[in-house]
């Protein structure tokens, strides 16, 4: 294995971090089992499967000249970029058991998950963890993954994931064409097309600072959803059946995912109202993370992350005018792509030089919240059923990290039927977490009835 340069967001995310806002995402997997040694026996499987793993090998380190070779979508006359960067390698002392931890049988698995995932990551070796918590009943137990976001997006974490349950029968997957060799200096046969990227990509940053600075326009938000950071993490889920969602989408019309969003929107309002604080007047902004991650054939490493930025119609008091409210935004982001627009920032740290992320991170970090109030994110799971140790994969609930000055995240995944909405805030703000899962059920039950009046 050879070493990466960290592309610019990849960077970004590793300079953005602090003791109170680690910058891992997570996945918390509920395993059905009837062995009380059952979680036991799966941490000693991912101890000795993630020693085969390459991707789990590779630690971070800072590089202040680059002396290893660019990601593919670097473009080799961007080397000045570079200079103070930071690159993926792989790690000499890699010990697996370092990053798989048993620990005591436990009767609430999302109560000590959202203790683990207040904890940061050790930078100075692979920066991914494998929590196994055995349930007190012996009939389940949970591992939580922790990986962090320079090392992986959602779709990449997955795949990681993956790579230490049971083997499944799966096709072999195409070879990927080697990349040529890249010197310094650009090709002078192409210096008309990389004249025209650049001025493209110029455009596209204006129209995004453009967008970011219209987007904080009137915006009012709920003192619920920011906060100043307390360090503290809690966590919750809900699971609803992925066939009610489809018979609100083929009532109401628009996509999964918009009704997904919608439910967000709705419970937000429930919750606001039940605690006191009220929804009136209430549009959050949220982002909406869109992969730009390409076929199997592109660079399999770090994050490859667009957005869209919507208002979350949490003041409209008809479920399905917030429902169609939602369908109209997201339709215009897709017209426009996601690579324009707020909700494209992300899309800005190609423009910041390597030294610039590392002596302003800080600074990003404080920024967060003048972008957006909510994170609402999407991680596809496959179709098929997981294993560990032959105990099957029943429940799993995706965990984003909490950007500076915002009290909570949402992410979702649909695995075999079931959509997960995995809830993660800041425990000083939002001790009611509970609440706003069962407001997610509830929201789910609203739409449907509307649907049947």
């Amino acid at each position: 294995m050879t070493a990466d340069l960290l592309a610019p967001l990849d960077l970004a995310f590793w300079n953005i971090e602090s003791a109170r806002h680690p910058m891992h995402l997570g996945a918390l997997g509920v395993f059905s089992c009837h062995s009380p040694t059952a979680g036991a026996h799966a941490a000693d499987l991912l101890a000795a499967r993630a020693a085969a793993v390459p991707g789990l090998r590779m630690r971070i380190r800072d590089v202040w000249l680059p002396d290893v070779r660019f990601p593919r979508d670097l473009a080799a006359t961007r080397l000045p970029l570079a200079l103070g960067g930071a690159a993926r390698e792989p790690a000499p002392d890699f010990d697996p058991l370092d990053h798989v931890r048993l620990h005591a049988p436990t009767a609430d698995f999302q109560a000590v998950a959202g203790r683990l995932m207040e904890r940061p990551l050790e930078r100075g070796r692979p920066p991914w963890e494998a929590h196994v918590l055995p349930g007190e009943s012996g009939t389940s137990f949970a591992v939580l993954f922790k990986f962090h976001h320079a090392l992986a997006d959602g779709l990449r974490a997955l795949t990681l994931a993956a790579a230490v349950m049971d083997p499944m029968d799966m096709p072999e997957p195409r070879p990927r064409p080697q990349e040529p060799a890249r010197g310094f200096l650009p090709d002078v046969r192409k210096l008309p097309g990389l004249l025209r990227g650049t001025l493209a990509d110029v455009s596209r940053a204006l129209d995004i600072g453009a967008s970011v600075a219209l987007s904080t326009l009137g915006v009012r938000s709920s003192s619920a959803l920011t906060s100043e950071p307390s360090g503290t993490r809690r966590t919750a889920g809900v699971a609803i059946d992925l066939d009610e969602v489809h018979r609100v989408r083929k009532s109401a019309g628009g996509t999964v995912n918009d009704v997904l969003i919608a439910v967000v929107a709705g419970a937000l309002r429930r919750w606001l109202d039940e605690r006191g604080d009220g929804s009136a007047g209430v549009a959050p902004r949220a982002l909406i993370p869109v992969s730009n991650r390409r076929s199997r054939t592109a660079h399999p490493q770090g994050n490859r992350l667009s957005g869209y930025l919507i208002r979350l119609p949490v003041d409209d008091p008809d479920p399905l005018t917030r429902l169609r409210t939602v369908r109209t935004a997201m339709d215009r982001n897709k017209d426009a792509g996601p690579n324009r627009g707020a909700g494209a920032v992300a899309l800005l740290a190609d423009h910041v030089p390597a030294l610039g992320h590392r002596l302003g991170g800080p600074l990003v970090s404080q920024a967060a919240r003048l972008w957006f109030d909510i994170l609402v994110t999407s991680v596809p799971l496959p179709s098929l059923g997981l294993k560990l140790g032959g105990n099957p994969l029943t429940e799993v609930y995706p965990l984003a990290p909490l950007a500076r000055g915002q009290s909570l995240a949402v992410a979702i995944s649909t695995y075999r039927g079931r959509v997960h909405y995995g809830l993660v805030a800041d425990g000083r703000a939002v001790p009611d977490l509970d609440r706003l899962a069962r407001a997610v059920s509830d929201e789910v039950e609203t739409l449907l009835a509307a649907c049947r009046v």
